[in-house]
């Protein structure tokens, strides 16, 4: 099953129709906001607001855990997010979609990374954070529908909820990052850990503040007045995916947890290991 996560501006899908809204609880706590399932035609999907319905939520106050786990437990298999970023390259203009392929985490532990810990230990590998099928899905279809796609890029994550220094803006340039936000860490490494097939499609709005002209750089009102038209297209690029045929997932993707875990399900209780099946599925 395909679930979404709606970034800034995502808040509901029109034009589907609302099978169920249920508020969710999990061992990790409640989602950003009551998980819906939705239906166009014969496909049902999963929708999420990252931020919650009116977006009440900064980025650092997400609970990411809980997202996660609460689309994996309804069902879900493959999870496309969509995100607001900035650009740090100029081929990547206000208005592109972009797909990373990896990540650079320069949050500052703000924010709950793992499933595991307090006696579970597990070390999942993320050299792959994302599903290179779902992705090229993606571009497919995107390519079909004559929208175009920055693909393999790489995703800075910064804590926020400020807006970035040049300095900063530079360092991540320089550091090979073509895109900057704030989301989209650990929420992909969770992911990673629930054996879902992940991918982002990205929305940039903005060259964050690393060009001469101080026109370019970022504000959240010029975020706000470039994001309209680009929301729009990435409801239609959405709108194509959900009336294709979901794609073929390598199934070794799904299997992160395979060696991953070290401590022996002899070793835990009850509750810790009703929570590992539900990753496990």
């Amino acid at each position: 099953m395909l679930a979404i996560i709606g970034g800034t501006g995502l808040y509901q899908l029109d034009g589907l129709e609302v099978v169920s809204e249920v508020e969710v609880d999990t061992p990790f706590g409640t989602p950003s906001a009551p998980l819906k399932t939705l239906k166009l035609g014969e496909h049902e999907i999963l929708f999420l607001p990252r931020h919650g319905g009116g977006h009440a939520y900064l980025p650092h106050e997400i609970n990411y855990r809980a997202n996660i786990y609460a689309l994996k437990q309804a069902g879900a298999r493959m999870v496309i997010g969509f995100s607001a970023v900035g650009s740090l390259q100029e081929e990547i203009a206000p208005g592109d979609f972009s797909i990373p392929s990896q990540y650079l985490d320069l949050t500052k532990g703000k924010r709950d990374y793992t499933f595991f810990g307090n006696g579970i230990a597990a070390h999942v590998s993320t050299a792959v954070p994302t599903c290179p099928d779902l992705s090229g899905w993606i571009k497919q279809v995107a390519r079909e529908n004559a929208i175009k796609l920055h693909m393999d890029k790489t995703y800075a994550c910064v804590e926020g909820p400020r807006l970035g220094t040049k300095a900063e803006s530079f360092f991540m340039r320089g550091a090979g990052c073509d895109l900057v936000g704030m989301t989209n860490v650990p929420e992909v490494f969770l992911a990673r850990e629930a054996q879902l097939s992940y991918a982002t499609i990205c929305i940039a709005t903005d060259y964050d503040c690393w060009l001469d002209d101080p026109e370019q750089h970022v504000t959240v009102q010029a975020v706000i007045e470039r994001f309209g038209a680009s929301l729009e297209k990435a409801k239609e690029l959405l709108m194509a995916m959900l009336q294709s045929p979901l794609p073929k997932v390598d199934e070794t993707y799904r299997k992160s947890l395979a060696m991953a875990v070290l401590t022996p399900d002899s070793a835990l209780t009850s509750e810790q290991l009703e929570m590992l099946d539900v990753l496990r599925a």
